[in-house]
């Protein structure tokens, strides 16, 4: 049996993509919004799903012995608890991107998992899509010479301002304190709730955390490379200077690997980015340059080294084949079918928070992998999770 804790976005996709599989049935679904629980359960029922049992703190839904596998898809700063928590309650966890709202939950995460049996895969379902698989292959096989450059992107047209709102009450049937969880103690505003909370610090990193969790996890596939020596970032509100939100519209993120460098970037008001995609990951070798986004792949050759490579196009849902992979992982007990374990979600989630940290130091920031520290005592503060309203860093 199957338990959604956060109803309202990616969680509810998860939990229609695993519906398409027999042997699933959804037991309870667990949100703070009374509108939200009924909404989703209209849509099962249209659907032909008996009516789920209802839960508003997800720690009942943990309790239910009725469930076997937990979707996680509130926001990210509520992962670190209810993924730790879940595992804890011995369930299997499909959790969504990014793993988690600082690099010390990222680190507690993956302590906790590494020692548990439990079966944890993060959304970054492109890992199971093909025809990024089949990109990654081409750029591992040598063909486009030395990289020494890769460079991943998400320039977001649909991203207007988001207009400033007054505080007010929260809406009726909302628990806004269990909203909040660990973050802030704020009055309730609309920009904040729901979708939006992507663009507050209180809850996530933006544009950085949100695609480039996605984009940068490919990007670091394809140069085997995970936590870099140093991080640089420029960049800030150009775009809506004046709107309600707080994380950057326009970043530029430079890290730094022995021999090569990857490039982060992405802006908000614009469709036109590098190689005229809206996002993408682009490897630039020696005799040709992969540029790989969500419609397909292609090699742009260098003149007389390499034959071109038209548009090789996708085929197929991504998250459809991500959620079969993750519950034939529950069934057979073998972790190293997952194609997004724990360890792919903590890779991601590093170098997207330390593009946030050079972001917010405006430094150029050294890593020591052996310490698990930056080199300056600015970068090394942000670091850790603050957790307020009586929640505290799970135990492990």
């Amino acid at each position: 049996g199957v338990g959604l804790i956060g109803c309202k976005g990616m969680g509810f996709s998860d939990l229609t993509s695993m519906l398409k599989m027999s042997e699933i049935e959804v037991v309870a679904l667990c949100d703070v919004d009374d509108k939200v629980l009924s909404d989703r359960t209209a849509d099962l029922e249209k659907a032909g799903v008996n009516k789920p049992k209802w839960y508003k703190d997800y720690r009942k839904l943990l309790d239910d012995k009725d469930i076997d596998v937990v979707i996680i898809g509130t926001p990210d700063h509520w992962h670190c608890l209810q993924l730790a928590h879940a595992v804890q309650a011995g369930k299997d966890v499909y959790c969504e991107k990014p793993l988690a709202n600082s690099i010390e939950e990222c680190n507690l995460m993956f302590s906790l998992v590494q020692n548990s049996d439990r079966m944890v895969q993060i959304g970054q379902w492109q890992r199971s899509q093909p025809h990024f698989v089949d990109a990654i292959n081409f750029v591992h096989s040598g063909k486009l010479g030395e990289i020494r450059l890769a460079k991943a992107w998400a320039y977001q047209g649909w991203m207007g301002s988001i207009p400033v709102l007054p505080d007010t009450a929260a809406p009726a049937g909302v628990d806004y304190d269990m909203w909040l969880g660990p973050a802030p103690k704020r009055p309730f505003n609309a920009n904040r709730f729901h979708f939006n909370f992507r663009w507050y610090w209180d809850y996530a990193g933006g544009l950085m955390t949100d695609w480039g969790v996605h984009l940068m996890d490919y990007a670091l596939y394809g140069m085997r490379a995970n936590t870099p020596k140093s991080v640089m970032a420029l960049g800030g509100k150009f775009a809506y200077p004046d709107d309600a939100s707080e994380t950057p519209d326009t970043l530029q993120t430079v890290y730094e690997y022995d021999g090569f460098s990857i490039l982060w970037e992405h802006a908000t008001g614009i469709d036109n980015g590098n190689y005229g995609r809206n996002h993408g990951i682009a490897f630039i070798g020696n005799n040709g340059t992969l540029v790989l986004d969500r419609k397909g792949w292609e090699v742009i050759a260098e003149k007389n080294k390499m034959k071109r490579i038209p548009l090789q196009k996708n085929q197929g849902s991504g998250l459809d084949k991500h959620t079969v992979n993750f519950i034939e992982a529950v069934k057979s007990r073998d972790a190293s079918n997952l194609k997004a374990p724990l360890k792919v979600g903590y890779d991601a989630a590093m170098v997207c928070h330390m593009g946030n940290i050079a972001f917010k130091t405006g430094n150029r920031i050294n890593w020591d992998n052996y310490s698990g520290q930056f080199s300056d005592e600015a970068s090394n503060a942000l670091i850790n999770a603050h957790y307020h309203n009586g929640w505290e860093l799970p135990k492990i």
